[in-house]
């Protein structure tokens, strides 16, 4: 699975780049991780949206997501990806 830019997340180029990189504010390392969240106001139970993060911001999205109750999983991104290929 292509994740690209992933346009309106925190920190994330208008324009794809190459390689995923953190969503973090400022952030332009390549991410590790994918932090899969839902708003359950917004979105159906099964819907999930993703944040990208480097090994140094996955405990802080990690936290932001968590404490508004909207992280669901937080999964390694060649897990990810192959998970994706495999459906």
């Amino acid at each position: 699975m292509n994740l690209p830019g992933l346009p309106g997340l925190p920190g994330t180029p208008s324009e794809s780049p190459a390689t995923p990189q953190c969503s973090a504010k400022g952030c332009r390392s390549d991410a590790v991780w994918v932090l899969a969240w839902n708003n359950p106001k917004l979105h159906t139970p099964e819907r999930r949206k993703t944040w990208l993060a480097c090994e140094e911001h996955r405990e802080h999205l990690s936290q932001f997501l968590g404490v508004r109750g909207f992280l669901k999983d937080v999964v390694r991104l060649e897990d990810w990806e192959a998970s994706a290929a495999e459906s």
